[in-house]
């Protein structure tokens, strides 16, 4: 083999390594794009159904916060801070909002 075809051979295989590269970065992107789509389409699907029975579930405001009440099954949707900002920090609080928001007494 002359010099002349190893050079031949080095330049196919530098263009054959960029094509690689590329397709390679093009399938991440329509991978990443794919799964975007797909958790879009989850988030519509599910997006404020309950995690018990699936019924769409309704926002009702309890003690300044909106949260999220299943009308099938009564299953409640709490966002992240949520359950701290009604409960608070102090222990002796969380028996009584416990039981207003089930309806029974202490």
């Amino acid at each position: 083999m002359s010099n002349h075809d190893k050079g031949i051979d080095l330049e196919d295989k530098f263009f054959h390594d960029e094509d690689e590269a590329r397709i390679k970065a093009l399938k991440a992107k329509l991978d990443a794009e794919k799964s975007a789509e797909a958790a879009a389409v989850q988030k519509a699907l599910h997006h404020l159904h309950c995690g018990k029975c699936g019924t769409k579930m309704d926002t009702r405001l309890f003690k300044g916060v909106e949260i999220e009440v299943c009308p099938s099954c009564g299953a409640v949707l709490l966002d992240p801070g949520e359950l701290q900002t009604l409960v608070g920090e102090d222990d002796s609080s969380r028996l009584g909002f416990v039981a207003e928001f089930f309806g029974f007494s202490k």
